[in-house]
């Protein structure tokens, strides 16, 4: 069997293509701009050579070089023809304008359009882009110059050479654990002579909420760390603010108490001054027999969205996260395995968390579910074992 390669881009902590990782693919480049987050790649032993991990701006030629020498040290080293896929998952800016601050404009989008060149001067056998929704029909600058939704840049650039299938999906029926509506592009070069539609993860009935994290532990004083698990913990906030969700049953928003000091509030110059209430599902409680809700990057507060556990006065542990997006306990978050932190004493842990609390929730908010892109990578694996 040849061997299984392949290149992600805007890789983040690694949380999507571990799944390629676990299915047996070999990481030839990553590519991430924040130095934390290649570290947590690094802990879960992506690449095989330590010049894999490239930091740095894709928009740089210095990151592009490095990467297509990266792919030419494996065709010398590693005996093989092809990257056998190429991940990609840029930030996507719909409302991007001009930079005026500089003298010259900003490319709209130009992280997808940096993207698409760098499929089309690899040639991977297979390529994956992830994004929002409204990702196809979003504008892009294209390397013509030419301002084009990004669906049309990719067709004007890779359709001669690809057969490309696009699917907006709501991933809690295709493998995650949580609603998480996405864009799914996928390509196979065309000389395989295989359909892309056959590569998207398989459909299935969502999971609720209680099925997922039931049987972990409930966590009822602030600040509490599960002896067995450092993950599974009470996230500390600010103590008044418990008497906002406290009372509230499954469904409820701290917006919908009857007692005025319930209500969610700040002090101005020692006047109270009542939240407003923003999005639909703020300090809201979640059900226990509902599909769990999307996890967004500011999972650490009860001001955001889909945050509060639905018995628990808490935002969701980075465990439950995990669980949620499908992340597996033998992802690793640092250098050190669960039982060694789990073996440390109080005082530690609690400075673990707080140095490391805020990079772990935000990467996994960022991330593409786990199981999402090992179901593709085992569908291409199967292909090319043929």
């Amino acid at each position: 069997m040849k061997k299984l390669t392949y290149v992600s881009l805007f890789s983040s902590a690694g949380v999507g293509c571990y799944g390629f990782k676990m299915e047996g693919f070999d990481c030839i480049a990553t590519n991430e701009l924040l130095a934390r987050r290649l570290d947590i790649q690094r802990y879960n032993d992506k690449c095989k050579y330590q010049s894999g991990y490239i930091l740095g701006d894709i928009l740089s030629d210095d990151t592009v070089n490095k990467i297509l020498a990266q792919i030419n040290f494996w065709k010398e080293n590693e005996a093989i023809e092809d990257v056998t896929a190429l991940i990609a998952t840029p930030p996507c800016q719909g409302m991007s304008v001009a930079n005026h601050k500089k003298r010259d404009e900003c490319k709209r989008n130009s992280l997808v359009v940096s993207s698409i060149s760098l499929i089309k001067t690899v040639r991977p056998r297979f390529f994956i882009l992830e994004n929002v929704k409204a990702f196809l029909h979003t504008i892009c600058t294209d390397s013509d110059g030419l301002n084009k939704p990004i669906e049309e840049a990719i067709d004007v650039n890779l359709s001669r050479e690809y057969n490309i299938a696009r699917k907006i999906l709501n991933f809690k029926n295709y493998g995650s654990d949580s609603s998480r509506t996405r864009t799914l592009v996928i390509g196979v070069r065309k000389d395989l002579a295989i359909s892309p539609e056959t590569l998207y993860p398989e459909y299935r009935t969502e999971r609720t909420l209680r099925e997922v994290i039931g049987d972990l532990p409930s966590l009822k004083i602030m600040g509490e760390i599960s002896p067995d698990d450092i993950y599974h913990s009470f996230r500390q906030y600010a103590p008044e603010m418990r008497r906002w969700i406290e009372l509230l049953h499954e469904g409820q928003s701290a917006f919908e108490n009857a007692d005025p000091s319930r209500l969610p509030h700040y002090y101005r110059e020692g006047e109270r001054v009542y939240t407003k209430n923003g999005n639909a599902d703020k300090y809201t409680r979640q059900y226990w027999d509902k599909v769990a809700p999307c996890v967004h990057t500011r999972n650490d507060i009860l001001a955001s969205q889909g945050t509060v556990h639905p018995v628990d006065d808490r935002v969701f542990s980075i465990r439950e996260l995990m669980r949620m997006m499908t992340i597996p306990e033998t992802f690793r978050w640092s250098p050190y395995s669960l039982s060694e932190l789990n073996a440390l004493d109080l005082s530690d842990k609690e400075k673990y968390l707080a140095q490391n609390d805020t990079t772990i929730r935000q990467s996994i908010g960022e991330a593409v579910p786990t199981e999402i892109f090992r179901q593709i990578a085992h569908k291409i694996k199967a292909i090319e074992s043929k």
